[in-house]
C-alpha cells in the first residue's frame, strides 16, 4: 500500500482532524526513527500513519483497538506483517505485544506526538517552530502536563538504544518538518 492509498483510508475512516494530525505526526516521527534505527522509511512511516485507523470505532473498545485496523488493512491488500505487527502491538490493551524494533518504536512514538503537540499549543503562537528541546524536556518531567502522553511508554525509547533526550529531539524535529501539514 502506498502513502496515497493510506491517506485515502485515513480520510475515509477518521473524521477528526485532530486525530488525523496525530496520525500524520506519528508518521513523521516513525520515518525519522527508521532513519535512526536502520529501518525502511516508507514502511515505518506507513505504520505510523495507519496505527489509529480504527480508533473512532474502537474508542470504547480498547481490547480490539489495533486489531480491527489490521483486519481492514488485510482486506485492503496490505500484507506487510511487520507493519501489521507494529499497528497491533502499539496497543497492549488488545492483548498484543511485540519485540520487533518497528513495533517498539511505534509504541514509544505514539504518546510522544501528544507531548509535543501540547508543548506547541501552550505557546501564544500555537506553533511548533518556537518549541525548544529544553522546554520539551522540562514538560516531560511535569506529570500534570499532557497527562495522556504516557511518560513510561515514551521512556521505552531507551530499550531501542535511544536516550530520552535524543528521542525527544528526533520527535520534535520530525514534527517541525511537517508542521504546516499539522496546522502547527
Amino acid at each position: 500500500m502506498d502513502r496515497q492509498a493510506a491517506l485515502r483510508l485515513v480520510h475515509e475512516r477518521v473524521g477528526s482532524e485532530n486525530l488525523i494530525n496525530h496520525m500524520r505526526a506519528a508518521e513523521a516521527i516513525m520515518a525519522a526513527l527508521a532513519e535512526r534505527l536502520g529501518g525502511d522509511r516508507e514502511r515505518w512511516a506507513l505504520a505510523g500513519l495507519l496505527h489509529d485507523l480504527d480508533v473512532v470505532e474502537t474508542a470504547d473498545l480498547m481490547d480490539v483497538h489495533g486489531l480491527r485496523t489490521v483486519e481492514w488493512l488485510r482486506a485492503e491488500g496490505l500484507d506487510d506483517e511487520e507493519v501489521l505487527d507494529a499497528i497491533r502491538a502499539h496497543n497492549p490493551a488488545n492483548g498484543s505485544s511485540s519485540q520487533a524494533t518497528m513495533a517498539r518504536a511505534l509504541f514509544a512514538a505514539d504518546p510522544l506526538t501528544g507531548l509535543i503537540t501540547a508543548a506547541a499549543l501552550i505557546r501564544p503562537e500555537k506553533k511548533l517552530e518556537p518549541v525548544q528541546l529544553k522546554s520539551l524536556k522540562k514538560r516531560f518531567k511535569e506529570p500534570a502536563f499532557a497527562k495522556g502522553a504516557r511518560r513510561e511508554d515514551i521512556l521505552t525509547c531507551e530499550e531501542l538504544g535511544i536516550p530520552l533526550e535524543e528521542f525527544l529531539a528526533i520527535g520534535l524535529d520530525a514534527m517541525k518538518n511537517v508542521s504546516a501539514d499539522l496546522g502547527l
